[in-house]
């Protein structure tokens, strides 16, 4: 055998194993989504999202204080309103009573060092479910949609978010927050991050269950990108860098591994994040219970292919896992 052909050598040990990886997965790297309801003592089960609940605000102590003591650096709220009314503007999405607000505040002052993001979006404040404002004839009407997208950001921002990260895909919503923010004092204070490239997957089944953000009429596929878009999704990256983005991120991550090594070819100087989304993770945990193969084992690959294309960030609901996991 020719001397060029043994590599064997170099991954024979366990420890030199783990030398292969370029970047190697830390707790630091995993963002917890968390579902916030506007009932303050609620504990929701999600039957299409093992092991996940949504949370009020009263119980965010009791949930989150043992993952803190573990190690969680860091959380994204989705607020899920159940008892408000909602209208075409999504006019609760900012409520200072409402659910992400007072989960906001209630967070800095119980864990100073948590970092919290807010994932900011319409959909599951409006009427009719989409993620912006509507023209009369039901499509997007962008320019109203963004202005309204940095509005419910600014309102984060101010009630002590570290991190916005619009969800929505509105054309020109990362300009029009960060110009927001920079005009109101917190441009140097609260990280934009953008769902720059976001597809309109078949993954997000669970997700809309827990959050019941699905549309009224229609669906998301005029703003939300063609799984086959990958110039789109490269021109969206650049824009959204050109915009003011302090973090990039793609969504769905497992499907999408190329557009997340895309996205760290074309913004090299940015973190890059992902999103494991719910049918992802959901289909781990189905495949894991059928007895396909080990959950751990199987976490662990999915989640490191997603650090090998590029992440710096992953957002998983399988934190609370790995804070134990990685302990190991």
């Amino acid at each position: 055998m020719d001397i060029s052909s043994v590599l064997q050598g170099g991954y024979q040990h366990p420890l030199s194993r783990s030398w292969q990886a370029r970047r190697t997965l830390t707790k630091g790297m995993l963002m917890y989504p968390i579902f916030i309801t506007d009932d303050p003592d609620a504990h929701v089960v999600i039957p299409s999202l093992p092991g996940q609940a949504r949370w009020g605000v009263n119980k965010l102590e009791q949930f989150l204080g043992p993952l803190v003591k573990k190690g969680l650096k860091s959380v994204i709220l989705f607020g899920v309103p159940m008892l408000c009314e909602k209208d075409a503007a999504g006019k609760p999405a900012d409520d200072p009573e409402g659910p992400v607000i007072l989960a906001i505040k209630k967070l800095r002052a119980l864990y100073p060092e948590l970092y919290i993001a807010t994932d900011v979006c319409l959909c599951e404040y409006t009427s009719h479910g989409h993620c912006g404002i509507l023209h009369e004839d039901g499509s997007i009407n962008p320019i109203p949609s963004a202005a309204r997208i940095a509005e419910v950001a600014l309102a984060y921002a101010k009630a002590g978010a570290h991190c916005v990260a619009p969800s929505d895909m509105m054309d020109g919503r990362i300009k029009a927050i960060k110009r927001a923010l920079i005009d109101a004092g917190y441009g140097n204070k609260c990280t934009l991050m953008s769902y720059s490239a976001k597809f309109a997957s078949a993954l997000y089944g669970p997700f809309r269950d827990a959050a019941g953000s699905a549309p009224s009429f229609g669906d998301r596929k005029c703003y939300q990108l063609p799984p086959t878009a990958k110039g789109l999704a490269r021109r969206a990256i650049q824009r959204d860098v050109a915009e003011g983005a302090d973090i990039i991120m793609v969504k769905p991550a497992l499907p999408y591994l190329d557009i997340i090594a895309d996205a760290a070819e074309l913004s090299p100087d940015h973190p890059v994040a992902c999103y494991q989304v719910s049918g992802e993770y959901a289909m781990v945990v189905a495949g894991a219970r059928a007895g396909v193969y080990d959950l751990r084992t199987m976490a662990f690959e999915t989640t490191e292919s997603m650090v090998r294309a590029g992440c710096t960030l992953i957002l998983s609901y399988f934190t609370p896992q790995f804070l134990d996991w990685l302990d190991e």
